[in-house]
């Protein structure tokens, strides 16, 4: 304390800033180190623990809000009395600075809606201000997602992490494909050509859709799902099971398919299907329509 007390006086002299106010925020930043060190320690211990990454995740994450937490109050406690000034003192700062305090606050307080609302959680899938992804991570300022979509085809990852403010929650429109339900609707284009014998076609479709691993055990999930959700959302489905429409064109006919997946399934579902499809034409079951 007395070598922070003789750099405290030392500063003083030469910013002409009061010697208890720097002596506060050397302290300040010791606190903030000292809690650094120590989550930098957990992180390294919970690397090599033999859990699983899921649970390591989230019990570090834990553990970080818990010391953030802290060591906040410790730095409340410790300004005290001092607090009253230095918001006096802040009070005087140019507008410039004001303004990027007051993103700060807003980023800070979104945070705290988005702790007590959950409009999304670690690992849902979203999109907002056009970005889509996985959310991998929340701070008190913003959140993180891994990238997933336009660049590549077929909603797989980009392997980039994109950084959001807090404050978009309440700026930009935001889409969860898994808040509620885990399920959304994918749909697959067949096309045949006009003499097709259609109810055979369509038969055999509705074969490789109910024998989908991935696909035979979403109706039943999804049902009791809806039931849970029905008391806050007004949703309802007529029907859960997959399903095929049919659209006649001037060339030839288009037959949809369409069923429930997991939006991280999506991709691999679609893979499967397609191959059976291929499958099925090669065998010459189905007449695929080949545009010229």
């Amino acid at each position: 304390m007395i070598y922070i007390q003789d750099l405290s006086d030392y500063i003083s002299k030469i910013t002409g800033i009061d010697s208890e106010y720097i002596k506060l925020t050397i302290l300040t930043i010791l606190v903030f180190l000292f809690f650094g060190i120590i989550k930098a320690i957990i992180k390294k211990i919970y690397a090599n623990l033999p859990v699983n990454d899921k649970k390591k995740f989230f019990r570090n994450r834990k553990i970080r809000i818990i010391l953030t937490v802290v060591s906040f109050i410790l730095v409340f406690l410790l300004w005290g009395e001092k607090l009253s000034g230095l918001i006096t003192l802040i009070s005087f700062i140019s507008a410039g600075l004001t303004i990027a305090i007051r993103e700060i606050i807003f980023n800070f307080f979104a945070g705290m809606y988005i702790n007590i609302n959950r409009p999304f959680e670690i690992e849902d899938r979203i999109e907002i201000d056009d970005v889509m992804g996985d959310v991998i991570s929340k701070h008190a300022l913003s959140f993180e997602i891994l990238e997933i979509g336009k660049r590549v085809y077929g909603e797989q990852s980009t392997g980039r992490i994109i950084h959001i403010p807090n404050s978009y929650i309440f700026t930009k429109t935001l889409k969860n494909y898994t808040k509620v339900f885990k399920y959304i609707w994918d749909e697959i284009k067949v096309d045949i050509t006009l003499e097709s014998d259609i109810k055979k076609t369509e038969e055999i479709l509705y074969e490789i859709l109910f024998d989908n691993e991935i696909l035979k055990e979403i109706p039943k999930k999804m049902e009791d799902a809806v039931d849970e959700a029905i008391l806050e959302y007004r949703i309802y489905y007529n029907n859960l099971d997959p399903i095929i429409y049919i659209k006649i064109e001037r060339s030839h006919i288009e037959m949809y398919l369409r069923y429930l997946v997991h939006p991280k399934k999506a991709r691999d579902v679609q893979n499967e299907i397609n191959m059976r499809i291929m499958e099925e034409y090669k065998k010459g079951n189905i007449d695929l329509y080949i545009k010229d």
